[in-house]
Formats: C-alpha cells, structure tokens, sequence
C-alpha cells in the first residue's frame, strides 16, 4: 500500500490560475488520517485559494484532490460537505439572527444531512465542547469574536467532518482567547478528526500541529515536522525575513 492509499487527502500537481495569474503552482501533498497539518505563507502565499480548492468554493485548473481513496473531481462544495469535507472562514459570518443553537442545526441537516431530530443532541453536546452551551439561545449576531471564531468551528464540527479545514481562527484574538482555541483544536484532535489549519498566530499552530507545509506564491517552499520546517533557511528568509 503506497502513501497516497493511507492518506485522507491528497494532492497532486493541483494548481489554480486566473489568466496568466498563477495563485498554486502545481503542489503535491498528503494528509494522513488524525494528523494536524499547519500550513504557513505570507499573505499572498495562495493559502486560502488552497483551501477553496479543498471545500470546491473554486475549481482548480490543474492535477487531482483525493479524498478517502476517490477524486474529487469538479464536485462542488455542499457535495464535498457531504463527503466530510468541513470548513471555516477567517471572518465568522453566522447567521445574526438566528440563535448559535440554529445556527448548528442548519449545518447539521443541511451540511450533514441528518434528520432535525437525531440532530438536536449532536448540536447540543457540540456547543457545549466549544464552550457555547450557556449561548445556546442567544443570537449569533450579538456574540463577541472569540465566541463568533467558536461558533464558526462549531458549525463546521455539526456537520460531521472527516477532514475540518481552519482558516485563521486565532486571528484577531488577545494570547488568552488563542489559547482557548488551541484547547479547542486539541479536542477535536483527540476525537479523530483530520486538521488542516492556516494561521498566522505561530504559537497557537506550533502548539497543536504535527507537520507544517509551507507556500509562498504558490509553491511549496518546505513540508515536515515543524521543527525542521522552522529551522529551513528558505523558510526563515520568506516566512520570517531572516536572512539565512
């Protein structure tokens, strides 16, 4: 069994262009079943068009997504959603002005296609691993940042995800509230969930993920364990503006 057969997700020679305008050059990578993958890049590194190509927000312009052994194809996003494919935003736009409750049973029934009914306690047990239990009936839009980045994550999580792609959730938030998501992403880890985390907040990510990948315009300039990633002169020179 080759490594592409053990992986969750796989990517090979993916790439995304507008006109002459390459966004991802034709990147190859894996992600194994439980793991956390961290992934780093300046802004304009292509690291949310990389997640649009995972969730089919955007079609991709070249090479192969797998997902637990079959192509994705040009499969479009609420079908990947069905799939296990979860995801949030770096701006938290929930649904203001329904309750943080409803706001989980929408991606529960429509994202995870289960019935209202076997959805109540699993939106219910979700809200209170996130920290949202006594929120439960307030509205969304009335909710602070740290507990709109929760219900962001929480909505994606009701949706049963094998895969949850996590767009900057640290971003905007005091040391304090990192760490409360950090905590957060730690638990879903243990559930066996599969991670794939951007994010500028370094401590937050080195502190949960098991491997790095790294872009910059495109191209992935490193993958491995974060040490050695961090320790890479190209890393330090692009990422960090160290000279090597």
């Amino acid at each position: 069994m080759d490594a592409r057969s053990r992986s969750l997700l796989s990517a090979r020679g993916l790439a995304k262009s507008y006109g002459a305008a390459s966004i991802i050059a034709g990147i190859d990578f894996e992600v194994q079943a439980g793991e956390v993958l961290g992934v780093l890049g300046p802004n304009g590194a292509g690291k949310t068009t990389l997640f649009n190509l995972i969730s089919g927000d955007v079609r991709a312009s070249g090479g192969e997504l797998v997902f637990a052994g079959a192509s994705l194809g040009h499969s479009p996003s609420h079908a990947r959603c069905k799939l296990g494919i979860g995801r949030t935003y770096q701006i938290p736009r929930p649904y203001g002005g329904m309750t943080a409750f409803e706001n989980l049973l929408v991606a529960a029934t429509f994202g995870g296609g289960i019935s209202e009914a076997r959805a109540y306690d699993r939106c219910a047990e979700i809200l209170e691993q996130c920290g949202l239990g006594a929120l439960a009936n307030q509205p969304a839009g009335g909710l602070k940042l740290l507990d709109r980045k929760r219900l962001e994550l929480a909505r994606a999580l009701a949706s049963g995800p094998k895969l949850l792609l996590l767009d900057e959730i640290a971003g905007g938030l005091t040391d304090e509230e990192s760490k409360v998501l950090v905590a957060l992403v730690r638990s879903i880890k243990q559930q066996k969930v599969t991670v794939i985390w951007i994010e500028h907040v370094l401590h937050a990510l080195l502190a949960v993920a098991d491997r790095l990948l790294v872009l910059n315009f495109g191209e992935k300039i490193a993958e491995g364990l974060p040490q050695q990633v961090m320790n890479d002169p190209a890393v330090q020179r692009v990422y960090m503006g160290i000279e090597a």
